[in-house]
Parts: C-alpha cells; sequence; structure tokens
C-alpha cells in the first residue's frame, strides 16, 4: 500500500506566510491527511483478518477539531459495518495530542 503526504503543499503554505501551527495554520492539513492515511492502513489490515467477502463500502466524513484547526475527516467504512477505528473513534470530534503523536509515529514507521 503506498500512501502519499502533500509535504510539498505543507512547504508551499509555510513560504506564503502561513504559520505552522495555530486554528488556521498549514499543521492542520498535514494531520488531517496523516490521520487519513492511518485510517485507510487500519481498514485494510481490518479486511486482511477478515474471512468473509467484507469490501471497503466508501467514506463517512466528519468535522474534526484540534489545537491546529478544524478539518474535515474522510473515514473509510466497510459493507459489514464490523470496521471500528483505533486511531480515531466513532463518534470522537476532537483530537487530541495524544492521537497527533500516534499520526507521527505511523509516518515514521511507514517511511
Amino acid at each position: 500500500m503506498k500512501i502519499e503526504i502533500d509535504v510539498e503543499q505543507f512547504a508551499q503554505d509555510i513560504k506564503a506566510g502561513k504559520s505552522i501551527g495555530g486554528s488556521n495554520g498549514a499543521l492542520g492539513s498535514l494531520i488531517k491527511q496523516l490521520t487519513e492515511a492511518a485510517l485507510a492502513a487500519e481498514i485494510d489490515s481490518h479486511l486482511s483478518q477478515d474471512l468473509n467477502r467484507n469490501r471497503k463500502n466508501g467514506y463517512s466524513s466528519k468535522t474534526m477539531k484540534s489545537d491546529h484547526g478544524a478539518f474535515e475527516l474522510d473515514v473509510p467504512r466497510d459493507r459489514n459495518g464490523s470496521f471500528e477505528p483505533e486511531i480515531v473513534k466513532k463518534n470522537q470530534t476532537s483530537m487530541t495530542s495524544e492521537i497527533e503523536e500516534k499520526d507521527s509515529f505511523s509516518l515514521r514507521t511507514w517511511q
């Protein structure tokens, strides 16, 4: 599985004068991408363990709030409805620094 993170857009935002952190900072976009990549890896792992004919079934969108601003997160679904994300739980709407640290760890592991 190849996961692409748009670090170039992050760098362009910084060069254009956008702050790194804060409610409208460039880091919010990067956190969104890392979280969606982690969710994609989670559902792939979940589906590889399922011996039945369970498959991906699109995404549901939810607004997440973090110290770096709010963003829309696309959470993958499976047909059986058995996928329970670990990095962002169902009904969770805010990200803690613990989740952001997990995202950083995930990025280091994929490299």
